[in-house]
């Protein structure tokens, strides 16, 4: 195996074993110790190759949303299919729960969070609210639905948000998100 190829199979070992010590532990508590640890390498290796806890933790938690292709999406059903896509998402992915975490108790992954949906999430308000330039405010309020939900159904498990049906929440969800992307600013 060359030296690039063992460099690879380090790296992604670290970035796994991140993954899921941040998403069990959280930030504070996952330590640089135990994700060596759990890859099977030096605690050295760890600091090589990331530098410090925060950047093994920006590059444990890069976030692709896997939003949908907004001109494939009729503007008027943005709000249900954006609802849909992020239950998916928050279902199927412990990363994203374990970034959302930390992002309430921690500095580093606060800005992981606002990072990711300003960069995923402010083209698709762009494109679809009637003023581009009100885009980003739009999206923050997108954006506060989304995680208040994941918070309330993913994290906290808050009856009944937990126990509501993935069609109830689309329902409830769906015509607020629609009206923050794209109704006439009130």
């Amino acid at each position: 195996m060359t030296t690039a190829r063992r460099s690879d199979t380090t790296r992604a070992a670290i970035l796994e074993a991140a993954r899921e010590r941040f998403a069990a532990d959280g930030y504070e508590r996952a330590t640089i110790r135990a994700i060596a640890r759990d890859a099977g390498i030096d605690p050295s290796m760890v600091m090589r190759y990331y530098g410090n806890k925060e950047g093994l933790f920006a590059a444990a938690s890069e976030i692709d949303l896997r939003l949908p292709e907004i001109g494939a999406v009729p503007a008027k059903h943005m709000g249900a299919v954006l609802v849909s896509h992020f239950l998916d998402r928050w279902e199927q992915d412990d990363v994203l729960t374990g970034v959302l975490r930390v992002g309430v108790t921690n500095d580093a992954g606060a800005e992981r969070m606002r990072a990711v949906f300003k960069e995923q999430l402010g083209p698709i308000a762009a494109a679809v609210c009637p003023d581009p330039a009100d885009a980003p405010r739009r999206a923050a309020l997108a954006a506060s639905q989304f995680l208040g939900m994941a918070l309330a159904r993913y994290v906290v498990r808050l009856p009944p948000a937990a126990e509501m049906s993935r069609e109830e929440l689309i329902a409830w969800l769906a015509p607020t998100i629609q009206r923050y992307l794209t109704a006439e600013k009130p």
